[in-house]
């Protein structure tokens, strides 16, 4: 994939979340526009893309959505009962949505231009408390998570994955994600962590 291409089409998944280049999520699909994506998605070793929901809900008519997103890659699936899906995608690169339609089964198409990647940040002192806690959360939280490649030495990836993880409104995580700025992120976790002592 080229940095900065402008007008590729994405298939396009308003969540209620937030998926950070790097970061695993797992899915359960079972709404039929979504299970086509997928299996397209397989077909074709393509992706979708991750925005999080401006309004609406994530289950019937399509959803206005945030601008910024993240290309997703699935990465596991398995076919569960009464045709329920189950997935796990990484997060892979961001993308600015340019222009969004609906197509007649409800599922968003968006043409998009590719971001840059965030530099690579090492993990300054006064932040060092942050790769224990996410190694920590990791543990906890098991698979598909426990299983991450991990790059406790790289702020850029122990705050998105912080972010990801932690109970912080969407609204910052989206900020966060349009900023791509590991040092504002771990600025807002450590005060996020000072509020909830």
């Amino acid at each position: 994939m080229t940095e900065n291409t402008m007008g590729e089409t994405l298939p396009i998944f308003p969540l209620s979340t937030v998926l950070f280049p790097e970061g695993v999520l797992p899915l359960r699909i079972f709404e039929p526009r979504y299970l086509d994506m997928v299996a397209d998605c397989l077909r074709n070793d393509a992706g979708f893309g991750v925005c999080l929901l401006r309004g609406g809900r994530e289950v019937g008519p399509a959803a206005p959505c945030h601008d910024v997103g993240t290309l997703a890659m699935i990465e596991d699936w398995e076919q569960g009962e009464e045709g329920l899906l189950q997935i796990t995608v990484r997060g892979r690169q961001r993308f600015r949505l340019l222009d969004a339609r609906v197509q007649p089964n409800q599922l968003t198409l968006g043409e998009v231009e590719w971001l840059e990647p965030e530099a690579v940040v090492p993990v300054p002192a006064g932040a060092r408390l942050l790769p224990g806690l996410l190694g920590r959360l990791l543990e906890e939280l098991g698979p598909p998570f426990d299983r991450l490649a991990r790059r406790e030495d790289d702020l850029g990836w122990v705050t998105a994955r912080l972010t990801e993880i932690l109970p912080l409104p969407l609204a910052t995580k989206q900020a966060w994600l349009e900023a791509a700025d590991p040092q504002q992120r771990a600025e807002g976790l450590l005060e996020f962590l000072r509020s909830q002592r």
